[in-house]
């Protein structure tokens, strides 16, 4: 299977190594490459030092995408930086080859109403990657609040913090996309995943009031701590969601909590564990994923994504559901810039 690879920096490896994991010998790979960083990667982002990852991979480089694509690969893998994204996915779905595109959509909201139009007329597979989506606790959040278990809901709090030049050891930090503003950097962009699960859990808050900015001693031109206060909207009525993200944290967090009426439930996302308390404060359920790794979640969003080439699923996160959380990030990267809150209808593709 011809699998062509749009970036291959820590995000495109762990895609590939995957790959590689899942089809063994009938993976053949295409790279459309601009920096062509030869360095091979570990999956806990360490260097395999004197490893080329060419040469281990048996990647055949192309240094223009049309070329590329004449190979008529069964997919792309779009992991460039978030803001190069649209420009790349479209030249790939025009081509008729579907696209699994890491997260965030993009940086923000231009060309992607072409790129739907596209997607929809040749009905393409299209997958974008949260593969927070693919973790059994937070599967099991879903499954609660579709059974009505938390009753009311109440209030939502969410973190995640973790010290930026702790990511890529391998690479300058202020060189990182994360870092830079001209590549789609900073927090709330990068640390987009809480966002997605808020769409996933709760639909598309009615609005939103960030505060934050680049606060800390960190040589990078974007924002590194921001706090959201959302109203979304429920059955019985709305409630709060608080989402505080950083750059900064040291040891880092990454939590989420659900408060209702009849229940309450908490999962710490780095100890993989979570606590489900009913109405009366006992605990009702208990789940210790020790044994699930990180990878884990990106396999299995690997295998559901060669189901969805093979025609027997279709995208769990589709192109319209990476629009939603994009559009929520919009919002709080306005607010943090006017100084307001901003009403989610202010954020759409046509104005």
């Amino acid at each position: 299977m011809k699998i062509l690879f749009c970036g291959l920096g820590g995000i495109g490896q762990r895609h590939l190594r995957n790959l590689r994991q899942l089809l063994g010998d009938e993976l053949e790979v295409h790279a459309y490459r601009v920096r062509g960083q030869r360095i091979k990667l570990r999956d806990n982002l360490t260097v395999d030092e004197g490893a080329d990852l060419e040469r281990e991979y048996q990647i055949r480089v192309h240094h223009d995408l049309a070329e590329a694509l004449a190979e008529k690969p069964a997919a792309a893998f779009v992991c460039n930086p978030n803001s190069l994204h649209v420009p790349v996915a479209l030249q790939c779905v025009r081509a008729g080859v579907p696209v699994f595109m890491e997260k965030p959509l993009a940086s923000d909201l231009a060309g992607i109403d072409q790129l739907l139009s596209e997607v929809e007329a040749r009905n393409l597979p299209f997958h974008v990657g949260y593969n927070f989506r693919f973790h059994p606790g937070l599967q099991r959040l879903k499954a609660l609040l579709e059974e009505g278990f938390f009753g009311r809901l109440l209030s939502v709090r969410s973190e995640i913090g973790e010290y930026l030049p702790n990511w890529h050891r391998y690479e300058d930090y202020r060189q990182m996309y994360a870092a830079r503003a001209d590549q789609g950097g900073g927090v709330i962009l990068s640390q987009i995943h809480e966002m997605d699960l808020v769409y996933w859990f709760f639909g598309l808050p009615r609005s939103i009031v960030t505060h934050g900015g680049q606060l800390s001693r960190l040589e990078i031109d974007v924002e590194d701590t921001a706090s959201s206060l959302m109203r979304c909207d429920g059955a019985d009525g709305s409630f709060p969601i608080l989402l505080h993200q950083d750059y900064l944290q040291r040891p880092p967090v990454r939590s989420f909590k659900i408060v209702g009426d009849t229940g309450y439930a908490e999962i710490d996302l780095l100890i993989n564990h979570l606590s489900i308390y009913d109405a009366e404060g006992e605990l009702r359920e208990q789940y210790d994923y020790r044994d699930f790794t990180r990878n884990d979640m990106f396999l299995a969003q690997a295998r559901h994504f060669l189901d969805c080439l093979e025609g027997s699923a279709k995208p769990a996160v589709s192109l319209h559901d990476g629009l939603q959380s994009l559009r929520l990030a919009l919002a709080a990267l306005r607010s943090l810039k006017e100084g307001r809150e901003v009403v989610l209808s202010e954020v759409n593709l046509h104005g």
